[in-house]
């Protein structure tokens, strides 16, 4: 499945970046029948309909041309939102400061779960300011979800 997400990172990225839009994240499964592309699209005034649907018709269009995506699929673009997951080490980078969940792979120190603060990266290793104390150094490969804690 990562071959066809790099292949859709790079296909998609310049067509959305070209619209004056970040392509944040995207994520493809399949189904039995029918599969879902879901793309995620940011910008520092913020993702509103218009957007999501201007982006919409640009990358639909791009994919009937390339047609990277083998089957039947269902193309959905949102904003990644307010609890956005961090997938990239840039999303480590530019969150650094803020409140994170983290969901690990495997036990590390014996721990699964890690919330605290982003203290940044060093590397492929992410710093976080654990909540009830301490620092923890996770490597990215390790985490299987990470998602900011919004602040309202």
């Amino acid at each position: 499945m990562t071959v066809i997400r790099d292949e859709l990172l790079r296909l998609l990225g310049p067509a959305v970046d070209a619209l004056g839009y970040e392509l944040y994240d995207l994520e493809f499964s399949r189904g039995r029948a029918h599969g879902m592309l879901r793309i995620y699209i940011d910008h520092p005034e913020g993702i509103d309909l218009d957007a999501c649907e201007t982006v919409s018709r640009r990358v639909s269009a791009l994919l009937d041309v390339e047609d990277p995506v083998p089957g039947e699929y269902t193309l959905e673009v949102s904003s990644p939102g307010l609890d956005r997951r961090l997938t990239q080490p840039a999303h480590f980078d530019r969150f650094a400061g803020q409140r994170v969940n983290v969901r690990l792979r495997r036990l590390v120190d014996g721990r699964r779960k890690l919330v605290g603060s982003l203290a940044g990266r060093d590397g492929e290793m992410v710093r976080l300011v654990l909540d009830e104390g301490g620092e923890q150094l996770v490597a990215i490969e390790d985490i299987d979800v990470a998602r900011l804690v919004p602040e309202l």
